[in-house]
């Protein structure tokens, strides 16, 4: 058995720690299917749009539905319990809502702390995992601006101002506390600082970048190498060590590829799409390098962020949804994405855009995802108002305690 031979690798020394695990991970992903040992029985009377496993234990499962209820699940004992964590611990979780306001919960009394009224139906909302700083919520409404809400103080921090239609979908950046990024119904891709006013940078879908991408192994230790250089790039600029420093995704004005441009041509590079359409789903890979994005051209697009150019990545024809967000979930190195394909699930791979996988289970469309790094299960949401429980065929416990083939005889079967 192939579990085996990785056994007898790591415990001979040919392979290492971090490959071994990886390759167990990795057969275990490739072997999902519904399971039949774990059920998560739905309270909710309306469509699931959100899934959120917390991101200290990885044991609590937050959902939520059109019908305006919010159900916490113990993923480890699946049983009924009476948005998004809070990234710091479980006592805290968030929840937007079409009635306008974004509400604030503590999780032990179940009661509203903060609450803030939003001008419009609310389609997204989300925190920095990488906060230090700040506890800001990024809130995308039917307006054109993006609001950032203070828990701290219970008021809003600012407004950002540039879309020219409702926002849709925001999600904050994988290396940086500041920066922000956010996709309206006006098919726009926008990156913020949210330290300063204006976006600095506008995905366009004319600007690509040619060439076939590295295998993800191959690419680790430039990956490491490149976001060392970032992380260096980030910290020079907020100690303020000259102007020239630019956040990460700005273009220097220096470089000989760049040149003055023209008032009018200002204006329209501000106006160019990423989307020939809304924007319904972004996720930023975890190195922090690539921004993946679907809209409702039914169009899946993997973005360099430091260059912003799209990478050309020739993702399988999908049938999306159109008039909601949509919540992809990604493997923990980003090589394969989970996509909400109306009634199914497809896996992609992320640098080649192949389906490898689709899963079929749910009744209506899907609406969201959430990959669990810790048991590497899946758990997706949709119209049907169920949540099913994707893991491995077979457990690597349960592989491992048939016992080695080559020691048994023929009694043990």
């Amino acid at each position: 058995m192939d579990t085996w031979k990785n056994i007898r690798d790591r415990e001979s020394g040919k392979s290492r720690p971090q490959s071994f695990a990886n390759r167990i991970k990795s057969n275990r992903i490739s072997h999902l299917q519904l399971s039949n040992h774990k059920e998560l029985i739905s309270p909710h009377k309306g469509a699931i749009n959100s899934l959120q496993i917390d991101l200290t234990e990885g044991r609590y499962l937050l959902s939520s539905a059109s019908d305006a209820s919010v159900a916490v699940f113990d993923v480890q004992r699946p049983s009924e319990c009476n948005a998004i964590w809070y990234p710091i611990d479980t006592g805290l979780f968030v929840t937007g809502s079409y009635d306008h306001y974004v509400n604030v919960w503590d999780t032990n009394t179940t009661q509203v702390v903060v609450n803030f009224k939003m001008p419009g139906k609310v389609y997204k909302t989300a925190m920095s995992t990488l906060s230090t700083s700040h506890m800001l919520i990024a809130v995308g409404t039917e307006d054109v601006q993006v609001r950032l809400c203070d828990i701290a103080s219970g008021a809003f921090a600012h407004t950002l101002s540039g879309h020219r239609d409702g926002v849709m979908t925001v999600e904050w950046s994988a290396s940086s506390e500041w920066v922000l990024i956010t996709g309206g119904c006006d098919g726009a891709i926008r990156f913020w600082d949210i330290r300063r006013a204006g976006c600095f940078q506008v995905l366009n879908q004319s600007r690509t970048q040619l060439g076939r991408r590295p295998p993800i192994l191959k690419r680790s230790s430039i990956t490491k190498e490149s976001s060392t250089k970032v992380r260096a790039a980030q910290k020079k600029f907020v100690n303020g060590s000259g102007s020239g420093q630019l956040p990460i995704g700005r273009l220097s004005s220096r470089g000989p590829m760049k040149q003055k441009l023209h008032p009018g041509m200002i204006s329209t590079q501000d106006r160019a799409t990423a989307h020939y359409g809304a924007v319904t789903g972004l996720k930023v890979t975890e190195d922090g390098m690539y921004l993946l994005s679907a809209g409702s051209d039914s169009r899946l697009r993997l973005w360099d962020i430091e260059s912003g150019c799209d990478t050309l990545v020739n993702f399988e024809t999908v049938r999306l949804q159109t008039s909601k967000p949509i919540q992809f979930a990604t493997t923990q190195d980003s090589a394969v994405v989970f996509v909400p394909c109306m009634r199914v699930v497809k896996a992609f791979d992320m640098w080649s855009g192949n389906a490898h996988t689709i899963l079929r289970g749910h009744y209506e469309s899907v609406n969201a995802c959430w990959f669990n790094l810790h048991d590497q299960e899946l758990y997706t949401g949709g119209n049907d108002r169920q949540i099913l429980v994707w893991s491995p065929a077979r457990l690597i416990a349960d592989e491992m305690g048939e016992g080695d083939p080559d020691d048994q005889d023929n009694w043990s079967n």
